[in-house]
């Protein structure tokens, strides 16, 4: 039986990499930061034969001791390194913790594998935000990064100690650079499912306008399930390497909050440019606003994956298209009860 260790296994991609790992039959270990209420994120709506099989660890990446013992000890055929302050927004708010949580924390995980257990295959969950506005697309691994927030300068920082400890130490050690990947267990603070329940919340009667920054802004959303096959494939194939992860369609935050309200069942029309643009049902309430306060100060878009290397050298490709992914998530918050 193979073991895993996942950082960061309370959050999305942490949800569904733990059903997959199940599946295939693997000792789940997970890593979790302490926290008051033992809290164990989204791991509370596994169904109960995949969360009462996974061993969890209260811990801080940020301290060095705690992981180097968790490796000694475990010693995992697999690690997945997928723990980090993940919101754009919030880097810019507080860049300190960031950089804290991001880049020591991964050196760490780094040098935890590096000292204590060099044979286990180690996946860090790197970002399409390190290409920032990219001007070549679509991008792969050869497109040049030009990071445009704390977040994506702390994941490049990631993506490069993973790389050169690969290439100095001779450790299996793989890069995912995964583009916008969202589900039904997206957090609320990202702008998808922030979407997908400001619709349900209006189509249930809520009064309420849904506020959004730039509609414009365009991204390559897949979903999250997809995305961890990918992951797994990463760390058995045969030789580490870095990979990216995405679509190959770009849609802006105005075409998802298009189709959400379509599926809801509420029609939707645009009216005004920019910070005066808004969005209004047929007898003209108003259910989407702008505001500008929800601008990035530097966007960071543009983004269209070319995933034909994971295709050609993994077998990995996409299942769910645009439509389907919204379909999906705007249904989950409708139907959910709370």
């Amino acid at each position: 039986m193979k073991k895993a260790i996942i950082t960061g296994i309370s959050g999305q991609d942490g949800y569904f990499l733990s059903k997959l790992l199940h599946s295939k039959g693997y000792e789940i270990h997970g890593v979790i930061r302490r926290n008051s209420s033992m809290s164990v994120g989204n791991l509370s709506l596994l169904p109960e034969e995949v969360r009462s099989r996974i061993v969890i660890h209260y811990g801080d990446l940020t301290d060095a001791n705690f992981f180097a013992k968790l490796l000694a000890e475990e010693r995992p055929d697999e690690l997945y390194h997928l723990a980090a302050q993940s919101f754009v927004g919030y880097s810019f708010q507080n860049p300190s913790s960031t950089y804290d949580v991001n880049i020591s924390g991964t050196l760490n995980v780094a040098n935890a594998v590096k000292d204590y257990s060099p044979d286990t295959k180690m996946y860090f969950a790197a970002t399409s935000e390190m290409f920032g506005q990219p001007d070549i697309v679509p991008q792969n691994e050869e497109t040049p990064f030009k990071p445009r927030s704390p977040y994506a300068i702390s994941k490049l920082a990631g993506f490069w100690t993973t790389k050169t400890y690969r290439e100095a130490y001779g450790l299996f050690m793989a890069n995912g650079i995964c583009f916008n990947h969202e589900s039904e267990v997206r957090g609320p603070e990202f702008v998808t499912r922030k979407i997908s329940l400001a619709v349900a919340d209006i189509a249930r009667g809520s009064n309420k306008p849904l506020e959004l920054g730039n509609l414009g802004a365009r991204k390559d959303w897949g979903y999250a399930e997809d995305y961890v096959e990918g992951m797994r494939m990463m760390l058995n194939s045969k030789e580490p390497d870095d990979f990216v992860f995405g679509t190959g369609e770009v849609h802006t935050v105005r075409e998802f909050t298009d189709e959400a309200f379509h599926v809801a069942g509420i029609p939707i029309r645009w009216e005004g440019e920019g910070i005066q643009e808004r969005g209004v049902m047929g007898n003209g309430k108003v259910i989407v606003r702008v505001k500008r306060e929800l601008y990035r100060p530097l966007e960071s878009d543009n983004f269209l994956a070319d995933y034909s290397k994971a295709e050609m050298k993994l077998g990995w490709k996409p299942k769910t298209k645009f439509k389907e992914l919204v379909k999906l998530m705007v249904e989950n918050d409708l139907n959910r009860r709370d």
